[in-house]
């Protein structure tokens, strides 16, 4: 089991947003090779997910990295957190990139459903950020077996056969652990409604 995987600490939203301040003020390099790495690696399954293709989804993941570290400073914590911020310019770009590929070919209309959202409104950001804080609140009350594997499935997206293996535990174990922390998330999120 690779150690230094297990101990990997998820950045808190608190501490995304310092650390997009700090690369929006001072071009801290640091800061941003923590980003990046926290970041890229979700953005291109993000974009997997959204159907580019393995290179051309690590592609825009490097552009979408690169709007990151030019646009910091238009980072708005009160308007959106860093991850909703962040997926929304993966968004933009890989609808640019389906724009520039679409136009190259021209037989293809546009899609009006890949038009770029309208900015969320207030309450929306409100709504996002009180459910945000919920899920993390919940998921700090987890047993540490059952957190670690949500944030393993979940937040770093990986399959239970490769969790299983990591941790060292049964495929089963996995899963009654991923259905039992489900369950009781969704107790205590239903709880707090």
């Amino acid at each position: 089991m690779n150690e230094a995987r297990q101990k990997e600490v998820l950045p808190s939203p608190e501490e995304l947003i310092r650390l997009i301040d700090a690369v929006a003020r001072t071009q801290d390099r640091n800061a941003f090779a923590r980003l990046f790495g926290y970041f890229a690696p979700r953005v291109k399954s993000f974009l997997m997910r959204s159907g580019l293709e393995d290179a051309a989804a690590e592609e825009v993941a490097q552009e979408v990295m690169i709007a990151v570290w030019r646009k910091a400073s238009y980072f708005d914590p009160g308007k959106a957190g860093a991850s909703t911020w962040v997926f929304t310019i993966a968004r933009n770009q890989r609808i640019d990139r389906l724009r520039r590929t679409r136009s190259r070919t021209a037989d293809h209309l546009l899609d009006p459903t890949d038009e770029p959202d309208m900015p969320p409104s207030g309450e929306d950001i409100a709504i996002v950020a009180e459910r945000e804080e919920g899920v993390r609140k919940a998921l700090e009350s987890l047993p540490i077996d059952q957190s670690t594997i949500v944030r393993l499935s979940f937040f770093a997206e990986k399959p239970h056969a490769e969790i299983a293996r990591e941790l060292g535990i049964p495929l089963g174990t996995v899963k009654s652990r991923v259905r039992l922390a489900l369950n009781r998330l969704r107790t205590l999120l239903d709880s707090d409604i």
